[in-house]
Order: C-alpha cells, then structure tokens, then sequence
C-alpha cells in the first residue's frame, strides 16, 4: 500500500513538474532563449525590386544558362531558411526582408561548387571568373640620362585590359611612357612582346598589341559611363605592386572629377572610387556588377604615394572616342575650332588669333588686330607692332557651358567630331552674340 502511494506521488510530481517546464518555456522571452550571443537579429527591412538586367529580369536563383529553383546556387541546393540562417551568422541579412527573390548578372557564371551566403559574395566571385583572364601586367624598360653620359635602366610596372582577339590592350599612356621594352603578361604566366599602336597622352590613353594566340585572350565586355551613379558599386581588377590581377572593391563616391595629364591638359569627367589602388593598378580595368567595364584605373590622391581611398578612373565613353581612332589610324584626330590664341579674363576668353580661313574666321570671329608702324630712333627707323584688342571677341560661353580657361574651351570641343556644330556666345562691341561655328578637323 506504501510501495502505490510512492509511485503514485512520484508520477503526480513529474507532470507537474514537466507541466511548469513547459509553461516557461512558452512564456520565456526570445533575447533569453537562445545562448547564441553572436547571431544578429534580422533587421526587417523594406522589400527593394531588382532593376531589369540586359534582356530581362532573372527570378531567383535564375544564374547563366541554367534555371535554379529558389535557393538553389552553384551545384548544391540551399533552402531559403538555410540561406537566411547561413546569412545572419555572417552578420548579414540576404536580400529582401520579405523574401524577395536574388537577381544576378545574366553573364555571370558561378564557379563549380560554390556556394555563395550572400549576393554580394556571389556578385564579387562571378565578376572576377568572368573579368580576370582579360587583365594583364604590363612590364616596361626604359633609360634615363644620368651624369657624364651615363643613363641608368628605368623598369616600369601597371596594367591592362585586353579589348578585342586581334591582341590590343588598353593601358594609360604614362605606364608605357617613354619605353624602350614592353611585355605584357597573361593570365597563365605566358608573356608577349607589345608594340605601341597609338597614344593619346591628353587623355592618357595608350593602345598596345600582342600576338597571342586567340584562345587565350579574353576581351572585357566595354560598358557605358553616362548613367552612373555615386554609390553605385565598383570593382577595380590589376597587379599593385606586382601581384598580378588582384581585385578590390568598393563604390563610386563622385563623378565629374578633373584631373591633369602629363600634357598638363585636364581630363573631366573622371570617376572618383573608393576602392584600394596602388602603385601598379594604373591602366587596370574599373567593371560594374555585370562586369562591364565602364572605366580605367588611373590616379590616386595620396600624401604617401599608397591607397588613402581616393582613387579615380577615366570614364570608358571617353576611350570609346580615342580608342578605336588609335587603332586605325594611331593618333587622335581632334575636331578644330581654328582659334590659334585667346587671352583668359575675368570675364571670358578674348581672341587674340585665329587659323587664317579656318573655321572661326569663316564664321565671323573677330580677333584682335595687329598695327604695325614705322618708329625713327636716332639715325635709324624701325618697325613697332601694337595689338589693338577692342575689336575682338570676347568668347562667353560654348554650346551653353561657361569658358574662362582655354582649356573650358577645348574639353568641349573634344567631344564633338569634325562637321558638328557649336554655338559660341560672344561680346562684341558690348553687345551678346551668338555665332555658329562648323569644326573642322586637326590633329
């Protein structure tokens, strides 16, 4: 009878002790339930729509040539749920709060069994499959002149895209600079002798050529630089300091920068980066998300002469003018507007000489007058020339944008071609002026 009502209060114990273990854990809170400490919270963020990509838009898990089911990526299948929870413990959340499906780049291809936690991560590592065969290392040797008639060996380091399977890389101007000997260097370690094809030092632009064999050149697909955006993100691809193909990332954070040239003319329209370049970088590849290329590697701004996170890129449209010039023909013909001389003022540019018959003059431009008269000094007489500039022109603005520098006035004229027209504000007189001026074509 005793033995019963032991085992009857020890069964009566239990549930209630399993009825309060039970009831904790339903009203415990969720900040004490896991002691995970490391996993974030999942920040409920507002659903973002992926833009349209190329031909369309890819539904998730949508990758190159095959369909993948949701939260199927590479070779293996990964769940949503196991996509978010691999996400949080990196300290990120993957896509849209809402579930909203993951869009890549349609040309990007994911290597054989990766799997990527986020779309970032697989945005970084299909870009650079699809970009880094196309970069190269260029090499240079150079001399320079030392004392008593002595010159010293210079070597030179930077970078490269190859453009096209006829060989031609795309490179700056100031990496091949003065060189003797240029090599470029593949992907696989193979190197080539280049020759230089054409140069344009105003942009520092510069086109080589190699004969290699097709199979192993990997043009980059060229993008379009006029709908960029500050933040849009960026990866810049070369060998800082020698280490070939190297790749950093970060975003556009200006546009419409101006830098000077070795020429001491300045280039507008220059990218400004955030991502890491280095001495070596320069003339390397700057590719959007789709691995684009919409710019080349070509400055920074340092103190050091190493990265302080101010980088900048020649836009790709500006190389899609010089480029494809270089290559037919080797140099750069600039459209002219057949002002040979302006004199800079607060106001504008006063015109001081133009290209007899040239476009200015055929337009009606009025530069200022030379008046040249005998002079008696002593014994003898003299010639004595005086500008009169009262009759010029005083040169406002082109096509709408200010001038003060001649260099406004040339930046302008370089993005036109040769039979464009510009309209030219000018002060005549003390009166405003507008006169249409044809150019015509220079070097």
């Amino acid at each position: 009878m005793i033995r019963k009502a032991i085992t009857a209060g020890l069964i009566l114990g239990a549930g209630l002790f399993a009825g309060w273990i039970l009831h904790s854990d339903l009203e415990t809170p969720l900040a004490f339930a896991s002691p995970q400490r490391d996993t974030p919270p999942v920040v409920q963020a507002p659903a973002i729509q992926a833009p349209a990509i190329a031909q369309g838009q890819l539904a998730q898990g949508q990758l190159a040539q095959g369909q993948l089911a949701q939260g199927q990526l590479a070779q293996g299948q990964l769940a949503q749920g196991q996509a978010l929870a691999a996400g949080q413990q990196a300290g990120l959340v993957i896509g849209p709060a809402d579930g909203a499906p993951m869009a890549f780049p349609p040309a990007l291809q994911l290597p054989e069994g990766f799997i990527p936690t986020t779309t970032e991560e697989a945005v970084h590592v299909a870009v650079y499959e699809a970009v880094n065969r196309g970069v190269v290392n260029i090499s240079t040797r150079a001399v320079r002149p030392e004392a008593f008639l002595l010159v010293a060996e210079i070597e030179g380091n930077g970078s490269g895209s190859i453009i096209d399977h006829q060989g031609h890389v795309l490179t700056n101007y100031h990496v091949i600079e003065g060189a003797r000997d240029i090599n470029v260097t593949l992907f696989n370690g193979e190197s080539f002798p280049a020759e230089l094809v054409g140069q344009d030092p105003d942009n520092d632009i510069a086109v080589l050529k190699i004969s290699a064999p097709v199979e192993l050149l990997f043009p980059i697909t060229w993008g379009d630089s006029s709908n960029l955006r500050v933040g849009q993100h960026i990866i810049a691809i070369g060998n800082p300091f020698g280490l070939e193909r190297t790749m950093s990332t970060g975003i556009i954070s200006s546009l419409n920068r101006q830098i000077t040239s070795k020429t001491r003319r300045s280039i507008r329209s220059i990218i400004q980066i955030d991502a890491a370049l280095n001495q070596g970088n320069s003339g390397g590849p700057l590719v959007n998300a789709r691995g684009e290329l919409i710019g080349m590697n070509t400055a920074i701004a340092t103190r050091s002469g190493d990265n302080a996170g101010i980088g900048f890129a020649i836009p790709v449209n500006t190389m899609s003018r010089v480029v494809p010039q270089l290559i037919a023909t080797g140099r750069v013909a600039r459209p002219t507007i057949g002002i040979l001389q302006v004199f800079e003022t607060e106001r504008g540019l006063l015109i001081v000489n133009m290209t007899p018959n040239g476009p200015a003059e055929k337009a009606g431009l009025q530069g200022s007058r030379v008046e040249r008269r005998k002079v008696r000094r002593g014994f003898g007489v003299f010639e004595q020339e005086t500008v009169d500039h009262s009759q010029a022109d005083l040169i406002i603005s082109i096509d709408g944008q200010k001038v003060k520098q001649a260099d406004d006035l040339l930046s302008v004229i370089e993005t036109k071609k040769a039979g464009d027209t510009v309209a030219l504000n000018v002060i005549r007189e003390g009166k405003s002026l507008q006169v249409p001026v044809t150019l015509g074509s220079g070097e």
